[in-house]
């Protein structure tokens, strides 16, 4: 019977997809509670004390409360029309008529002048208000606006703007971001050329000696190259930070790509008379190889460059589950507890007259920290026990898209 295979099939499909929706819808509603009861514990008072209550006794509470106050209005308006009757006599069956009706004029003239009295139409139009001059003076770049309501009277509206407060906070944090970052653009711009513009002009002078002239001309080239390698990592980052940064994985090992990269800085490390231990285990890795190229050469060439003469590099790869682990480490002068948090800041430097001598531009690590993220992995930097630094780079063996 394929034909009632097929329909059994189905139904069995049919019947789960129900049992997940349920649940969806369930998980859902006991969500909007908690939201609501979360709302109402910082609104205090008697809605709090109403939303912890069950739902089931909520219609009950209600109910109750309604009752009562119309047992209230129905004895003060059945006292009056008592007191009308002793003056102008009326029928039993006209009193109790007129009792009823004015009971209920009694209802909705209590809910005009409770209404008059709480304003709740002024308060929401105070709040509305409020948001539209918050949200123009955003617009004008004036991120630091402060919407002061009374949560008792915003209502559902007091989500609304504690969400908008935070957002106010997070751009003025990011306005912040990008002012700091355009400043620290323009002095590491300035800096060089400053340097290239003063000795051009010593160059003019025609009583100038050779060796003078030489060396002028040497700094002239080593702050060009230096302009240069700032405009390129500024574009690498811009790069990297768009919506659709490049990124091409595949598999690869990467205990062979360690190797090359230390084996290209061989006349970096050979200089300084470096001692290196590589311990790499073999890994094959699917991720953007050229992106990931560029983090070990950042990583090596700023363990190479902070490294005193006859010191000793540490380059390690292990596998752990499923995750490759890499170790850069050094044997330089260590890193300030108080700048670690911040390493990884653009343009952050933690020594800024060693890192302006190195030729440094405090770019390196925001790149680094970028790739690794775009491959779903992580990059922290310690300081190891006895001396130097230690770079930590853990990444998945295996992706699907990257990290935006």
């Amino acid at each position: 019977m394929p034909g009632g295979s097929r329909l059994s099939r189905l139904w069995r499909h049919f019947a789960q997809s129900h049992k997940e929706y349920r649940a969806l819808q369930k998980a859902f509603e006991a969500r909007m509670r908690e939201q609501r009861r979360s709302e109402a514990s910082a609104m205090g008072g008697t809605r709090a004390w109403f939303e912890r209550l069950p739902s089931p006794l909520h219609f009950l509470v209600g109910a109750s409360i309604f009752l009562s106050c119309y047992s209230v209005l129905w004895s003060i308006a059945h006292v009056l029309l008592r007191a009308v009757n002793r003056h102008w006599p009326l029928p039993t069956t006209l009193r109790e008529y007129l009792t009823l009706i004015l009971t209920f004029f009694l209802f909705g003239l209590s809910i005009v002048v409770i209404r008059y009295l709480f304003r709740p139409e002024a308060k929401a139009m105070q709040l509305v208000n409020a948001l539209t001059d918050a949200m123009s003076r955003m617009g004008k770049g004036d991120f630091n606006v402060n919407v002061e309501v009374n949560p008792r009277y915003a209502g559902q509206y007091y989500e609304v703007v504690k969400n908008f407060k935070q957002m106010a906070a997070d751009l003025g944090q990011i306005e912040d971001m990008r002012q700091q970052f355009v400043a620290n653009v323009s002095h590491e711009i300035q800096s060089p050329l400053t340097s290239i513009k003063g000795f051009a002009q010593a160059l003019k002078s025609d009583r100038l000696p050779e060796a003078q002239r030489q060396h002028y001309l040497d700094i002239i080239e080593a702050e060009s190259e230096r302009l240069s390698r700032l405009s390129d990592n500024l574009l690498k980052l811009t790069t990297l930070e768009s919506k659709r940064p490049p990124y091409q994985p595949r598999v690869y090992r990467l205990d062979k790509q360690l190797r090359q990269v230390v084996l290209a800085a061989e006349p970096q490390w050979q200089s300084k008379r470096l001692e290196l231990d590589i311990r790499l285990a073999e890994c094959e890795l699917e991720a953007d190889e050229e992106l990931l190229r560029q983090v070990w050469v950042n990583l090596l060439h700023n363990a190479i460059k902070f490294t005193p003469a006859a010191g000793a590099l540490g380059i390690s790869l292990t596998v752990t589950g499923g995750t490759a682990v890499v170790h850069v480490e050094d044997t330089g002068p260590g890193i300030a507890p108080e700048h670690l948090p911040r390493l990884f800041e653009r343009f952050y430097k933690a020594d800024k007259s060693r890192n302006r001598a190195a030729g440094g531009s405090g770019l390196g690590l925001s790149i680094v920290q970028r790739i690794v993220q775009m491959h779903r992995g992580e990059v922290s930097v310690a300081n190891r026990l006895v001396v130097g630094t230690r770079v930590t780079v853990e990444l998945p063996l295996s992706q699907q898209e990257p990290l935006s």
